[in-house]
């Protein structure tokens, strides 16, 4: 790897209860020219991160994607068994960070990452993660060795992303624009766009 090149993970295999249905799939009219979100999320990543991963649910359907898709080994668990199969997916391609993300932020940038990432150049933060009003631990930069510590960390029962912040040195970007962080969680948020 490349010094300042970074693997992007895309959280994709949530429940998706408030929505009714899959938020991976969603397509959303306007400015995303018909993609579906995953699909949307996949390249706003790939502009700026190599490899780039989608950790979806076992069996969930995806739309045909130029990427790596790697599947929840056990379901029903949460974010953080996927973060740490995403960031162990990156490290085997050789990346020490990745930008981690879930599927249902429309609004992405690549200048919120490259943000983010410079950031991550500090050699002592284990995450850089988006701060507005809270840490939104789905916008943010990881060491990819952090996935021994969140397998550590499923194996004794914790489900919670916060769990592995916690334990972490992690550095805040506060942002005064929170466009980027806007995320979808229910028909509601979905009209709110149109």
């Amino acid at each position: 790897m490349t010094a300042g090149r970074l693997a992007g993970v895309v959280l994709a295999g949530g429940a998706s209860r408030r929505m009714g249905r899959d938020k991976a799939t969603l397509t959303v009219a306007g400015q995303f020219a018909g993609l579906t979100l995953v699909e949307h999320l996949v390249s706003v990543l790939a502009g700026c991160c190599d490899p780039v991963f989608v950790v979806a649910a076992a069996g969930q359907s995806l739309p045909g994607l130029s990427v790596q898709v790697l599947r929840d080994r056990v379901p029903g668990l949460g974010p953080l068994p996927a973060l740490g199969r995403g960031l162990r997916a990156a490290a085997q391609a050789g990346a020490h960070r990745a930008f981690v993300c879930a599927v249902d932020m429309p609004f992405l940038t690549p200048e919120l990452i490259g943000l983010l990432a410079e950031r991550a150049a500090d050699p002592a933060a284990d995450i850089v993660l988006a701060y507005a009003g809270r840490d939104h631990y789905l916008a943010g930069v990881y060491r990819t060795s952090l996935a021994e510590t969140v397998d550590a960390l499923v194996t004794a029962g914790e489900r919670r992303v916060g769990a592995l912040v916690e334990l972490a040195e992690v550095r805040r970007v506060v942002l005064a624009d929170t466009a980027p962080l806007t995320n979808l969680n229910s028909p509601d948020d979905v009209a709110g766009l149109l």
